[in-house]
């Protein structure tokens, strides 16, 4: 087979796996789980052919014209540079690995069989996205992943949680979708064509006639996909959702999809030096106040949420100071341990019956109960925390690395304060990060109490694909000095100073947090786990507590109670409060958008009804009145007939002598 066929294999698989899942998941469920799991497995093991074929060379390009427009045409193309081969497997790995722990972790969901179908599906659109060479296809692709994520963040739709979690996320998306939209057609207009190398050779040759509108187009759809602010509140409210979904939509799909997009178009973002300002002030904004919500969340899986969010800001500063080699880079070492990350969540929550860190550091012995979860988990933060030799520390030190070089003397790529504002956001967002992983390794598994009640033992496919992504959180950053042949032939390897100094705040941050945790457990001792786990009155959360023994997901009240052994209230202090409301971005939303559109519905309504309603009554009832009355007057009498005939002659005729007398 050629390298094309192979390349339009690997998205088809999927597909394929999800129609069928779809049309036999009632009259053949044993079908269900290998339909869940080969498909994906099989379009991973052709995307690694792909990627060797392609061996970071020259692109694959083949395309064929869909329809004739008269204008610009759509084609069915695919583009398959190195970085995108790369993107492919992460994507499949990623994939794979979240249906074989959801085979153990649904296994009595009624539900798993659209639940496999959909994930399948959610893997084909992106896998779209990555291979495709014509912006049409791939806005197919990203609106199929909208559509996608809105059914599995919403499938415990039972709770209101979900439902309102669900709609969240699909309204902010297609919010940022219009612009986007605008701008592909804006772009293709220019360039005379959808695809995306001619695109890029138009831009090359200065075709671009508003480059700065575009690009800032194109950043609206950016950042609701991929939770940039500030369209990044729906990510958090998404955990509603099951954890794999988590896993899937964070590490290698859904947000993944708009740094990818601004890496296969960067050369059109660079042509616009005030729009890549912009997208630096989004990256520094986003990174730096993620990582603060993270801080405070008391939920294990919104802290993991911010974290994704803190995440992308730093891919999207490095595209932000011209590098799309660390951007990409960082995108892969961070799917490895995000995804790693909330797949151990599922677990520890398993494990401890509920997603509070609260209520896990009032609980003992619970890394003794799930050692696979805790050592596991301990590799992806450090992974998360760059601490060397893990993947997010070569990743991380990247990023930062390229902002210096442009913070230190301004590049044809971007200008010296994109590379200022990406640097130092970094660095603070470093140390932040360092605290967050610290404080939710700290909470999490060196709880001070009782032995949490035992829920039974995971299936062993959960704890297997732990393992089997440990390796690249620990490894990938090993072959480092060997990806910039997969890019455009940079170099990755972060210099001595950067490095230095970004491992330097990372260990300041644990070292401090450590710190605050140690002086804060005598006081958690004085507190018992019923104080938290309970359900007293006040600001509670609907909390998920997913028994994965049952398969049967058990939502319980867990009160947001002061916890005294949280060292993240003794580091932010007065600020605790408005970091774990996400700063209140919600209400203001709520207050300048939600609010006003529900008045406005209100007044339709009663206009509505107090207005057209009335009129539309008041026009049936004139007619049903006139007709009363002269239903009144056909009394069937002929002497009553005679005699007003009789009457309205006379009146006729005295009328008439009236007439001509005044004449």
């Amino acid at each position: 087979m050629t390298t094309t066929t192979l390349a339009v294999l690997v998205p088809l698989l999927p597909f394929l796996g999800a129609a069928a899942g779809l049309l036999l998941g009632r009259t053949a469920p044993g079908f269900v789980r290998p339909l869940a799991v080969l498909p994906p497995l099989a379009a991973l093991v052709v995307a690694v052919f792909v990627a060797v074929r392609q061996g970071g060379g020259q692109a694959v390009d083949a395309a064929t014209e869909l329809t004739p427009t008269g204008s610009v045409p759509v084609e069915l193309a695919l583009h398959i540079d190195g970085f995108a081969a790369l993107v492919a497997v992460l994507v499949g790995v990623v994939s794979v690995c979240v249906q074989i722990y959801s085979t153990g972790y649904l296994r009595d969901d009624p539900r798993y069989a659209s639940y496999a179908a959909l994930v399948s599906l959610f893997t084909s659109a992106m896998l779209l996205v990555v291979y495709s060479g014509d912006l049409i296809v791939l806005l197919v692709g990203w609106e199929v992943m909208g559509i996608c994520s809105y059914f599995l963040v919403g499938h415990y739709w039972e709770t209101p949680q979900a439902r309102a979690a669900s709609l969240k996320a699909f309204l902010v998306t297609k919010l940022g979708d219009v612009p986007f939209l605008i701008g592909l057609f804006a772009l293709a207009t220019d360039a005379g064509s959808f695809r995306i190398t001619a695109i890029l050779d138009t831009v090359a040759g200065g075709g671009l006639h508003h480059p700065t509108l575009v690009a800032l187009l194109l950043l609206a759809g950016v950042a609701g996909k991929s939770a940039q602010f500030p369209l990044h509140t729906w990510l958090p409210d998404a955990m509603a959702g099951p954890t794999p979904v988590s896993a899937l939509i964070h590490a290698a799909t859904m947000v993944a999809a708009g740094v990818y997009f601004v890496a296969r178009l960067l050369p059109v973002f660079e042509a616009s030096a005030a729009a890549m300002t912009v997208l630096a002030v989004m990256a520094a904004v986003t990174m730096a106040g993620s990582a603060l919500a993270a801080l405070a969340q008391d939920d294990i899986k919104r802290v993991l949420a911010y974290s994704t969010i803190g995440q992308l800001g730093y891919m999207t500063g490095a595209l932000a100071v011209g590098d799309r080699e660390a951007a990409v880079f960082h995108l892969l070492t961070h799917g490895a341990f995000k995804a790693l990350l909330f797949l151990a969540a599922g677990v520890i929550i398993h494990a401890a019956g509920t997603n509070s860190l609260a209520a896990m550091s009032r609980m003992g012995k619970l890394r003794s109960r799930i050692p696979d979860a805790y050592w596991t988990t301990t590799v992806a933060l450090l992974a998360l925390t760059a601490i060397p030799p893990f993947s997010g520390f070569f990743s991380k030190e990247a990023v930062l690395g390229a902002a210096e070089e442009v913070a230190t003397g301004d590049t044809a790529h971007a200008p010296g304060a994109a590379g200022w504002i990406v640097l130092v956001a970094g660095l603070v967002t470093a140390l932040l990060t360092a605290a967050y992983a610290t404080r939710l390794w700290l909470l999490a598994f060196h709880g001070r109490g009782p032995e949490a009640p035992d829920h039974g033992k995971q299936p062993l496919v959960m704890n297997g694909v732990l393992w089997v992504l440990a390796v690249p959180s620990l490894a990938l950053g090993a072959a480092y000095r060997e990806l910039p042949g997969w890019f455009d032939g940079g170099s990755l390897t972060p210099g001595l100073e950067t490095s230095m100094i970004g491992t330097g705040v990372a260990l300041v941050g644990v070292i401090v947090t450590y710190g605050a945790w140690r002086s804060s457990t005598a006081l958690a001792a004085e507190s018992p786990l019923g104080a938290v786990a309970a359900h007293p009155e006040g600001d509670a959360g609907l909390v998920e507590a997913e028994a994965i023994a049952s398969h049967t997901p058990a939502y319980g009240d867990v009160a947001y109670a002061p916890d005294p052994a949280d060292p993240g209230r003794l580091l932010l202090g007065p600020l605790h409060r408005h970091a774990a409301a996400g700063f209140h971005l919600d209400a203001v939303y709520s207050a300048l958008f939600v609010r006003p559109v529900l008045g406005a519905a209100r007044i339709v309504r009663f206009l509505d009804r107090e207005v057209v309603d009335t009129y539309v009554r008041g026009a049936a009832a004139l007619p049903r009145l006139l007709g009363a009355a002269v239903r009144r007057a056909q009394t069937g009498n002929v002497q009553t007939y005679v005699s007003a005939l009789l009457a309205g002659t006379v009146v006729l005729v005295v009328a008439a002598v009236l007439v001509a007398t005044g004449a």
